[in-house]
């Protein structure tokens, strides 16, 4: 199990930034001013969110779940998946000096 995990340590999951701006919102039909005035957010805050600048928030998540009609659990997944992936990458060194316990 640990050796699939490093393998797939590599491959960066996509943050739900780079979903909203490659498949969700083209889907729509919509500018991407538009969602932002049904989401009720700023232009700039999607725009940090699109360009993965910024994590979708819980708050966010509900917004984009009751927009979409998904629920706000894909996307706060999402995030969390990216962060932990993120967080892994770059405390490598850190974490390969961390000695596992041993279970008795």
């Amino acid at each position: 199990m640990a050796t699939k995990t490093l393998r797939h340590a590599r491959i960066a999951p996509a943050h739900p930034g780079e979903f909203l701006r490659e498949i969700t919102i083209p889907a729509t039909g919509l500018s991407k001013s538009d969602i932002a005035r049904r989401l009720h957010i700023s232009r700039q805050t999607l725009h940090d969110v699109l360009a993965c600048r910024q994590e979708v928030t819980a708050s966010l998540a509900q917004r984009l779940g009751k927009l979409f009609g998904d629920g706000p659990n894909i996307w706060l997944a999402m995030q969390m998946e990216y962060n932990i992936w993120k967080a892994a990458r770059d405390m490598k060194d850190e974490l390969a000096a961390i000695k596992p316990l041993r279970v008795a």
